[in-house]
């Protein structure tokens, strides 16, 4: 540990204390850290975050100083330990992301979800003035997504008469929701 001693400026023979420790991880810090750093923001693309990585780097290297035996290795831990704690950072980013974006409501602005609910009043205002035989066509066809075969055995009228009916049922709701907006 002779390279730790001289590291921390210290000449004696005794072994590092809890002091001597943190001297050696200083002058690291000095040495190593604006480097570390700046490699950790290049991958992150986040001071902030690079920053705190690279503490948590010089923290474990605290921890870890007792069992290191030989200084070339030093350098080498740090920079594993900073690239490791940029790809923990960027995999949390992307869980965060996605769950984020599974949990967001749509972003539409609260005057769009007003005129989107009147848009909705006016169709179904629009489709309770149709006769009830073409309400029914049109609600199998577009709300239930039913083929024109179904509608017809589901209503005991022929295919053709489905068609007709829905041609000018759309004509007719056209027609009223361009007059009520």
């Amino acid at each position: 540990m002779e390279w730790a001693r001289s590291a921390a400026g210290q000449a004696s023979a005794a072994p590092p204390g809890e002091s001597a420790a943190a001297d050696v991880v200083t002058a690291l810090f000095r040495a190593h850290g604006l480097e570390l750093i700046r490699t950790a923001i290049l991958l992150t693309g986040d001071r902030t975050a690079a920053e705190d990585i690279v503490q948590d780097a010089f923290l474990g290297l605290h921890r870890a100083l007792p069992r290191l035996r030989d200084e070339g290795r030093i350098a080498g831990y740090l920079r594993v330990s900073v690239v490791n704690g940029c790809r923990s950072a960027l995999r949390a980013r992307r869980r965060a992301l996605a769950v984020r974006a599974e949990r967001e409501p749509p972003a539409c602005s609260a005057e769009a979800a007003v005129m989107a609910d009147e848009d909705r009043r006016a169709v179904i205002a629009a489709l309770a003035r149709l006769p009830l035989r073409t309400r029914e066509v049109i609600v199998l066809r577009y709300f239930l997504d039913l083929p024109h075969e179904q509608i017809a055995a589901t209503l005991g009228i022929s295919r053709g008469t489905v068609s007709s009916t829905i041609s000018r049922a759309l004509d007719r709701l056209g027609r009223d929701l361009k007059e009520s907006m």
